[in-house]
């Protein structure tokens, strides 16, 4: 089918369509979870390069990870607007920082430093201090977040602090680290992540002609996830533009989840206000969860400053989210593998099950209980689908074969490659290191089937070269767990949100109001992940916890009876 502005916008909502229809000036897209945000960015876009109101070229998409980017750019190829540029604010300002740099000081631009750990251990040794790896860690998280907010090290030393500090440094140490670290990078002619985006900002400011040649290349911005946008981000951004206002902003301030990082929801809540004739739009049509789920986000963020009321597009009834209480950490994590077991069984496929936490270690119990029922699972923030050795072999193995393979039907084509390297039509029966490598080949192969009619075996390598540089993984055949931050972005048609006790949602040391109302965002991002099914439950002691644990104090606001699973107590 041939697309024309009236089909793109045809398959739009109505508050959709506004958005995409205000194409010109400043636009506030208030997207709520679930709500198409995306589908509304990438048909504005569309949009407005079909009509002519904008050149491809002259439009940059801007997101906060390669992967968003790369999903962005794939919709955009789609609707025929492949020629906008669609980054993170990282690899645009590096884009361009490369390309000024040998104009405006000479020679090639500094080399990023792969982390700060290494250059952070050598200041403490000519501080003469003793820093274990988990305080360097902590460190270089410290110099992240001055640097987003905005923050000189004169600054930062001088101003009130209500974070932690690490380890057990005092401030005038982390200051002194922070110096030190400065120090030896200007010295290697190095610089780190967020001098990228410092130093573009510098150059922009202090050279006229840099600044008329940006702002001459790029015309019209769209910015995703507004809400996590930093200070210097924000700083950046407002360079970019200079004195235009074509600037489209999208985000929800439920789902600001990265405030340690230095994000703020404060500017897109203030969006209209610093824009007094922008085009506000609220897309709070949510078409990912049913009715009970929606209702139990609503009733979360009852009241919370800039929250959507969500109204559920999806027209089946859907069971009520389930509250349970069990005796200990293992027993519910062997209770959720129970319940995962009968989801299988009834049909639910594991890579729609998710099982979420909040922090990393929740994860052991998981999948000593997983493992034990024979369902198998994959950890998201572990090593990438694209990083595995026998996904780069096999990627490798098809851009070589696609040069030479020609007329072929493409499954022909793609799995012949992928038999050379141990794929089977059946799954082997034994677990273990063969059956995760016919897992991984088999995930490949199944992207043959997602393809549009008519794809080539070199547009499959094509698209599969563009996911890996985007890290866009394919749907592995195994339960996903994931803490909460890592699950943004992605949903699943069941939901297993554990671990709802005093002291882990929210976090022990959230002490502040602003930290425990960052703590319910995270559960409400959790929250809005399920399509179908909704289970939170919590245990009443863990392994090493003298004192019983209480539930956590948001499973009382939400006002779901728990239920206590008896059958799991002292498993």
């Amino acid at each position: 089918m041939t697309l024309t502005p009236e089909s793109l916008l045809a398959g739009l909502d109505e508050q959709q369509r506004v958005a995409a229809e205000a194409l010109i000036g400043p636009v506030c897209m208030l997207a709520g979870a679930g709500t198409g945000k995306t589908r509304a960015i990438t048909h504005r876009i569309a949009y407005g390069v079909m009509t002519g109101a904008y050149a491809p070229n002259r439009v940059m998409a801007l997101t906060f990870t390669s992967r968003s980017a790369s999903e962005l750019r794939g919709r955009l190829r789609q609707l025929g607007a492949g020629g906008v540029a669609a980054r993170t604010f990282h690899s645009a300002a590096l884009s361009q920082l490369n390309y000024f740099w040998p104009h405006v000081v000479g020679g090639q631009a500094p080399r990023i430093l792969d982390g700060k750990g290494r250059l952070l251990g050598h200041a403490a040794e000519s501080l003469k201090l003793k820093l274990d790896t988990a305080t360097l860690r902590d460190l270089a998280a410290e110099i992240e977040w001055r640097k987003t907010s905005g923050l000189s090290i004169e600054k930062y030393g001088s101003g009130s602090h209500t974070r932690s500090l690490p380890g057990r440094l005092d401030l005038g140490q982390v200051v002194a680290m922070q110096e030190a670290y400065e120090h030896l990078k200007d010295g290697r002619k190095q610089i780190d992540f967020e001098d990228v985006l410092l130093a573009m900002a510098g150059m922009i400011e202090s050279e006229a002609s840099v600044a008329m040649q940006v702002r001459e290349q790029y015309r019209f911005f769209v910015v995703d996830e507004y809400q996590d946008v930093s200070p210097l981000q924000h700083d950046l951004l407002a360079l970019w533009l200079g004195d235009r206002r074509d600037l489209c902003v999208v985000g929800d301030a439920s789902q600001t989840i990265y405030s340690f990082a230095g994000a703020r929801s404060d500017y897109l809540l203030d969006f209209p206000r610093r824009y007094e004739d922008a085009t506000v739009v609220r897309l709070e049509q949510n078409y990912r969860s049913t009715a009970p789920i929606v209702a139990t986000a609503n009733q979360l963020m009852r009241g919370r400053p800039g929250a959507l009321s969500l109204h559920a597009a999806v027209t089946e009834a859907g069971a009520e989210p389930s509250v349970r209480e069990y005796s200990s950490d293992m027993a519910e994590a062997r209770g959720v593998a129970q319940h995962i077991v009968e989801l299988i069984e009834a049909g639910t496929r594991p890579e729609n099950i998710a099982v979420l936490y909040r922090v990393n270690v929740q994860a052991a119990a998981l999948e000593t209980a997983l493992g034990d029922v024979g369902v198998s699972y994959q950890i998201r923030g572990s090593k990438r689908f694209f990083d595995l050795q026998e996904v780069k072999q096999a990627v490798m193995s098809l851009r070589a074969a696609s040069v030479s393979i020609v007329g072929e039907p493409l499954f022909k084509s793609v799995s012949d490659v992928l038999r050379s390297l141990g794929w089977s039509h059946s799954a082997p029966e034994a677990p273990g290191a063969v059956r995760d490598r016919w897992e991984s080949l088999n995930a490949i192969m199944g992207l043959v089937d997602q393809s549009p009619p008519g794809t080539t075996f070199r547009q499959f390598t094509d698209e599969l070269m563009e996911r890996q540089a985007g890290q866009h993984e394919p749907t592995v055949a195994a339960v996903t767990l994931a803490t909460l931050h890592s699950a943004k972005g992605l949903e699943w048609d069941a939901v297993f949100l554990v671990g709802l006790s005093e002291g882990l949602v929210p976090i022990s040391y959230a002490g502040t109001f602003e930290e425990v109302d960052e703590e319910r965002r995270l559960l409400y991002v959790g929250i809005t992940r399920a399509r179908r099914r909704l289970a939170l439950s919590w245990a009443a002691s863990g392994l090493q916890q003298r004192s019983p644990r209480e539930r956590s104090r948001f499973l009382a606001e939400i006002g779901i009876r728990t239920a206590r699973a008896a059958g799991a107590r002292g498993a």
